[in-house]
């Protein structure tokens, strides 16, 4: 299929194992075109809506869909998708409702509104994103000021890796919040 034929996904680059996983699966690597946006712009989703607007336009006409919940953006995605009819995105606010479930998510939101939650993407790039993209590893007085509303860290793991509680349980503790898994 020629490359402006085939369906394109265009999609935070944190989904980059699991949205392979999925297509291996079903047998259409070969059909879909996939785009990874980098992971960072949710330190500033800001971002977010003007690098998508960039490769819908870019590709008009083409079935497209949007790797992303709303991450952030306040909405800004689905006014933005509003322009391209037949552009879909992933439902839910967040990464972490459609991996753990929206029925999950909510009931911890609920019960703990002040958690911070990863994935094991996340969780394997914490420093990175987190720790120094923050730059708490310049200025760790910041970390309340960031942090200070949350109570809990949630690990919602992709898979049974004991190796990444640990790193998870890490964040928790440079965090100052108590571990969920």
């Amino acid at each position: 299929m020629a490359e402006g034929n085939r369906p394109l996904i265009i999609a935070c680059g944190a989904l980059v194992t699991e949205l392979r996983e999925v297509l291996e699966l079903n047998g259409i690597v070969d059909a879909v075109e996939v785009r990874y946006l980098q992971a960072n712009l949710h330190n500033r989703p800001e971002g977010i809506v003007p690098a998508l607007r960039e490769h819908l336009e870019a590709n008009l006409g083409r079935p497209t869909f949007v790797g992303y919940a709303d991450c952030g953006t306040g909405g800004m995605i689905d006014v933005l998708l509003d322009e391209f009819p037949g552009v879909e995105r992933i439902a839910g606010a967040h990464c972490y409702e459609f991996f753990a479930g929206s029925s999950l998510f909510n009931k911890v939101q609920d019960a703990q509104p002040g958690t911070f939650y990863l994935t094991d993407f996340l969780t394997k790039h914490f420093r990175a994103l987190v720790w120094e993209g923050l730059g708490l590893d310049k200025h760790p007085q910041l970390r309340d000021t960031y942090f200070g509303n949350y109570t809990q860290l949630m690990y919602f793991s992709q898979k049974d890796d004991v190796a990444l509680i640990d790193q998870a349980k890490e964040a928790a503790e440079l965090l100052g919040l108590n571990f969920e898994h």
